[in-house]
């Protein structure tokens, strides 16, 4: 009998798990994967700058309009260097990265409150390589679905 029951315990645990990634839009996943492969989860940055380019400003608005149509989503903006540099300037760099893609995806028309931002510096690059093909892209600001 215990151990019917414990079975049972196992199976409704297991069950719930499978819902977990489920929200007001459905599979969360799906929303989130759509997000970062048609959206584009993030921009480029030239050498040693935190400017917006024309290109960024392109992805920056369809993220905001996505992100405006999918309010229950949350999002953390992570600012990224390449691997040059000491480490405590790409943490700064990093972060002005961060504050401009938040920034702007604010000004339009994103809350606040439904933004963080965290720089990684050179901690994490997308490209391994000692050159400048994978530096630029390295050199970014990603929007994170959470």
């Amino acid at each position: 009998m215990i151990k019917k029951i414990a079975v049972a315990l196992f199976a409704v645990v297991l069950l719930s798990g499978c819902s977990a990634s489920r929200g007001k839009y459905g599979d969360n996943n799906k929303h989130i994967a759509e997000f970062e492969k048609t959206i584009g989860d993030r921009v480029l940055f030239k050498l040693d700058s935190s400017d917006i380019t024309s290109e960024a400003q392109s992805t920056l608005t369809r993220q905001a309009e996505w992100l405006k149509d999918h309010k229950l989503f949350n999002m953390t903006v992570e600012g990224h260097c390449d691997e040059r540099g000491t480490r405590e300037y790409n943490i700064a760099l990093g972060e002005r990265r961060a504050n401009a893609v938040k920034s702007f995806l604010i000004e339009h028309g994103v809350s606040a409150e439904r933004i963080d931002t965290i720089s990684y510096g050179k901690e994490r690059p997308a490209v391994i390589g000692d050159n400048e093909a994978a530096w630029s892209q390295n050199r970014r600001g990603v929007t994170a679905i959470r």
